[in-house]
């Protein structure tokens, strides 16, 4: 039987709306969109760059506890309300994803909160499993 498990984060959203941060289905890794919320303190960054980088701490932390890491991402959808906000974003996207080479889609949609400037989503694979 294959492994299914769902990873929490701690964000009041999962429970409001009953989702996981991601699931673990066998040795695939499936992360829920991630906005830049810093779900412990539930505040937010005005700056999308800044909100890049916290969703990318959040998505690496749902994938150690699954046991893999950004290096097992294998396709990662940014979501911004407005596109202009992704080409600052690239220097940070490139250094976590550079070397990996994820396949990667970008789309230009409005998110549930208008503070939220980037929801970041990946699928990875556990290594070894």
């Amino acid at each position: 039987m294959t492994e299914r498990r769902a990873i929490l984060g701690g964000s009041t959203f999962e429970e409001q709306i009953g989702y996981a941060r991601a699931v673990v289905d066998g040795d695939r890794v499936h992360v829920s969109g991630t906005t830049g919320f810093d779900y412990t303190t539930m505040t937010i960054s005005e700056d999308v760059v800044e909100q890049a980088e916290q969703c990318l701490r959040t998505i690496e932390a749902a994938l150690a506890e699954a046991g893999c890491g950004l290096a097992d991402v294998v396709r990662v959808r940014y979501l911004l309300p407005d596109q202009a906000d992704f080409e600052p974003c690239w220097p940070v996207l490139r250094r976590h994803f550079g070397d990996v080479r994820p396949a990667a889609t970008m789309m230009q949609c409005g998110l549930a909160d208008p503070r939220m400037k980037i929801e970041i989503e990946v699928d990875a694979r556990r290594p070894g499993v």
